[in-house]
């Protein structure tokens, strides 16, 4: 629907999970009580404006857990869709009032729930609680575009990024703070590393991801045993497989998607998928 109206945010905790505080703000333009969002710029990606809308509003710099269900209405007659996450604090400038938000409180989901204005935010607080807050994520990432392999005449480990492949790199590299990796490892295939590298961070190359080395066993239990933040970069012939083995998912990504499971413990919680 091309007349979709789209707009990111987040509901923002802190504390401990069994008693989280959220952040709710209020709004002097629509005197209402709210989570921090907004619409996203020309060409944003929607989890670099779910970022962007928190800090510009609250200050707080966040790390995301997972999706909440995304919330759908009409706005001056055209529907528009909010995406939500739960966010956690990492950082906070401070709350400035200023002429789109003149208050921020921390309050317990139930007192929350009391101020809201809007039926659909308590049904975000009730989407809350269902499942683990604190969540360790796993970004799997399949490599951006690289032309066709008929086309490339060298060793096809060598095929780089064409300029739609350089691009997604480029808004993938907007998404992944979102998500604060302290791990990035790739297939040794150059298309995989140029994917991750506009992020700015060490690579790790690792063979068992990549289309001639991926093992059935040997590769899951590689990713699986990551136990921090980490964003992984392989194929579009290892993933599927690789997913499904880690969540009883079946997802399939095109060129420069990704999937993030989020993971308490042992046990994957939520699996998402997005294009880049």
């Amino acid at each position: 629907m091309t007349d979709l109206l789209r707009a990111a945010g987040a509901v923002v905790w802190r504390g401990v999970e069994t008693r989280p505080e959220v952040a709710v703000i209020h709004r002097p333009a629509y005197n209402d009580w709210t989570f921090p969002k907004g619409k996203l710029k020309t060409g944003e990606h929607v989890i670099a404006a779910a970022l962007r809308e928190v800090r510009e509003e609250t200050g707080m710099t966040i790390v995301l857990g997972r999706a909440l269900p995304p919330v759908h209405y009409i706005n001056r007659g055209r529907l528009k869709r909010v995406d939500y996450w739960t966010g956690q604090t990492v950082a906070d400038d401070g709350f400035t009032p200023n002429e789109e938000v003149d208050e921020l409180r921390w309050l317990p989901p139930a007192q929350a729930r009391a101020l809201l204005t809007y039926e659909w935010d308590a049904g975000l607080l009730r989407a809350l609680t269902v499942a683990p807050l604190e969540t360790v994520p796993l970004v799997l990432i399949r490599h951006g575009s690289a032309g066709h392999r008929s086309d490339w005449d060298g060793d096809d480990a060598q095929r780089p990024l064409d300029t739609d492949g350089e691009s997604q790199a480029a808004t993938l590299a907007t998404a992944l703070p979102a998500y604060r990796p302290e791990l990035l490892i790739s297939s040794p295939s150059a298309r995989c590393v140029q994917t991750l590298t506009p992020y700015g961070a060490e690579i790790k190359t690792e063979p068992l991801l990549s289309e001639e080395s991926q093992d059935p066993h040997k590769t899951p239990a590689l990713v699986r045993d990551i136990a921090v933040p980490a964003a992984v970069c392989s194929h579009g012939k290892v993933l599927p497989g690789l997913i499904h083995t880690l969540s009883g998912k079946d997802v399939h990504l095109r060129k420069g998607a990704f999937a993030v499971l989020h993971r308490a413990g042992d046990h994957v919680v939520s699996v998402e998928r997005y294009a880049s």
